[in-house]
């Protein structure tokens, strides 16, 4: 095995032909194109046409819109939840199973014999419909049981998972009876600054404006005795929740797979600050149940931010406010980064960079209404030959904004090219003393560190390489390479499943979306090629591998790019797939060189 080159450029950016080195011995001899295996997982976008020519317009990239979607068939009887929850509300109304015996003569067989949540917190809140319940329902004198286990669930509770959305405050959005104060004197103060700058007056940015009117004050008072703090500094109304976040290992917003249950898997992993998948600023104020769903907080997550997404000041501060006062969040994030097209186009996402007095105003508005740490993400610019994050990132950190976070490729490059690092190091020094994030590549502790050490970055955000090899945050902190075996990687993917049956439900449903999403992570988990095959160490994030057999059975399944092959993955760790199941991920993961 090579060592790994000493210069740190080699790191981050490519030079060779786009193909991972893997020892000879592990190489798959049998000739077979990537189409071929593409057609085989039912993704036909990405194959060629018969001339051998790439067709531009059937170019794969962002999403699979057309992927089917089949609804979940469940069984047309089903039990009333409050035969786990308590009293049913509809009484005679109700069109579900009452009668428990009758349910359990067609419920579906039991996946395993060994509930997670029974064997780890003592209860089962999804009761006779869990689909493990053989270890807690028993059957005594033609009356089913579902038994609890007092002295554990006393021992270890269940997680208390908070910032749901209560039904109260879900019926006062969609009436618009919720009082939106702060947001109204901050939308009232930005118009102030739009009529002085129709007059023609000199606008300052909030931190300027603070310190001018400070110095009027002290020219207009006649002031005796001491001098005190207050005549020097001016104080805020309330002061602001502050955050080192400095040299921590952030886990990136990741739309799809950067779930509640993945998130905590990479905090057992050693992930220090974990933020939600991007939500839509509108759709949070209209109380929609599924956007909420997205900002849930896990108790293990210390450090937890809401990762926003809109276009306009006034829905961007509504909301902000909205998540302040009713959730249990250490900072909001501002989505500038966006590249997919129906955000764009709506002027959200990556777009905000080229409305820079929009985003003032969002920002401005944002910042006035919060009383925690207001960050950014955003990219280089919109076009890959014209940079513009640095002339954006100045007026970000002179709007207050805590921390600003830069990918390294603009909205058109997408994924398919190497991050700029080396712009990202000039963005660092122009966005100082604002402390700015790097993103892009990150692959392994080789690439952690070295990025570190030669450029100005205050730490590093790492998304792809966490999606690929989720252990890369224990490899960071204990600077090693993880020559991770196949068993060990089963028992990842097993407590991810652990942890979606604890988030979703065990019951059908809740296996059946734990599934969507454990093969939607298994989409980009293949990526990952083991250290022990290597010929080169480490592994680049951008270096498409051939096609290789592993040291075992189990290794090679975990390589193979057929989603066939993921499905028999998840079959391991949730059982059965149900009949004329099919799957195609979401997200096109061809972003090699």
């Amino acid at each position: 095995m090579e060592a790994p080159p000493t210069d740190w450029k080699s790191f981050l950016s490519s030079d060779n032909d786009g193909n991972a080195k893997i020892k000879t011995e592990y190489i798959f001899e049998k000739t077979r194109t990537l189409q071929v295996c593409e057609k085989e997982s039912g993704d036909s976008t990405n194959v060629q046409p018969a001339n051998g020519k790439p067709n531009k317009k059937n170019k794969a990239r962002g999403q699979n819109k057309n992927r089917p979607r089949r609804p979940l068939e469940l069984n047309s009887e089903k039990l009333c939840p409050s035969k786990v929850t308590g009293t049913c509300m509809f009484g005679e109304k109700c069109k579900y199973m009452h009668n428990i015996e009758d349910y359990m003569k067609i419920k579906p067989t039991d996946i395993g014999d060994k509930c997670h949540a029974y064997r780890t917190h003592g209860k089962c809140n999804y009761g006779f419909t869990c689909r493990y319940g053989g270890d807690h329902i028993e059957k005594n004198e033609n009356e089913y049981i579902n038994q609890t286990n007092n002295e554990k669930e006393l021992q270890n509770p269940m997680p208390v998972i908070t910032n749901s959305l209560p039904r109260e405050l879900q019926v006062g959005l969609r009436k618009r009876k919720v009082n939106f104060d702060r947001t109204v004197e901050a939308l009232k103060c930005i118009e102030q600054h739009h009529a002085k700058r129709k007059k023609g007056e000199v606008i300052l940015t909030p931190n300027e404006n603070a310190r001018v009117d400070h110095q009027t004050d002290i020219k207009s008072s006649v002031t005796t005795g001491p001098i005190l703090d207050t005549d020097v500094i001016s104080l805020r109304k309330c002061e602001k929740k502050t955050i080192d976040f400095r040299n921590k290992l952030y886990l990136a917003p990741l739309t799809t797979c950067g779930n509640l249950p993945f998130r905590v898997m990479c905090k057992q992993m050693g992930a220090d600050i974990t933020c939600g998948e991007m939500a839509l600023a509108t759709n949070l104020l209209q109380g929609q149940t599924s956007e909420w769903a997205l900002i849930k907080r896990h108790p293990c997550e210390d450090i937890f931010g809401v990762q926003l997404c809109g276009a306009f000041p006034d829905t961007m501060s509504r909301c902000a406010e909205l998540l302040n006062k009713n959730c249990d969040v250490d900072f909001i994030d501002i989505n500038m980064g966006c590249p997919i097209d129906l955000i764009y186009h709506k002027g959200a996402g990556s777009a905000l960079m080229r409305r820079t007095n929009k985003l003032f105003d969002v920002v401005t508005g944002m910042t006035s209404v919060l009383d925690i740490p207001l960050t950014c993400k955003l990219r280089t610019g919109i076009e890959s030959k014209k940079n513009i994050a640095h002339n954006i990132l100045p007026l970000l950190r002179d709007s207050g904004v805590s921390l600003a976070t830069l990918h390294g490729r603009s909205r058109e490059a997408r994924y398919t090219r190497i991050a700029d690092w080396s712009y990202v190091s000039e963005c660092a020094k122009v966005a100082s003393p604002m402390p700015l994030f790097g993103n892009g590549d990150i692959l392994s502790h080789h690439d952690y560190y070295s990025a570190l050490e030669h450029t100005d970055v205050s730490g590093i955000m790492i998304a792809r390489g966490a999606l690929i090899k989720p252990w890369i945050f224990t490899e960071i902190k204990e600077q090693r390479d993880w020559d991770i075996s196949s068993t060990e990687r089963l028992d990842i993917i097993q407590k991810f499943a652990n942890e979606g049956l604890l988030h979703w439900g065990s019951d059908t449903r809740g296996v059946e979306t734990t599934r969507r999403f454990l093969l939607e992570w298994l989409s980009f988990l293949h990526r990952y090629i083991p250290v022990g095959i290597l010929e080169t160490v480490p592994q680049r994030i951008n270096e498409r591998p051939p096609y290789y057999v592993g040291r075992n059975d189990l290794e090679t399944l975990f390589a193979s790019p057929n989603s066939n092959d993921w499905i028999k993955i998840s079959e391991m760790v949730l059982g059965r797939i149900p009949d004329n199941f099919s799957f195609l991920p979401k997200h096109k993961a061809n972003s090699y060189k």
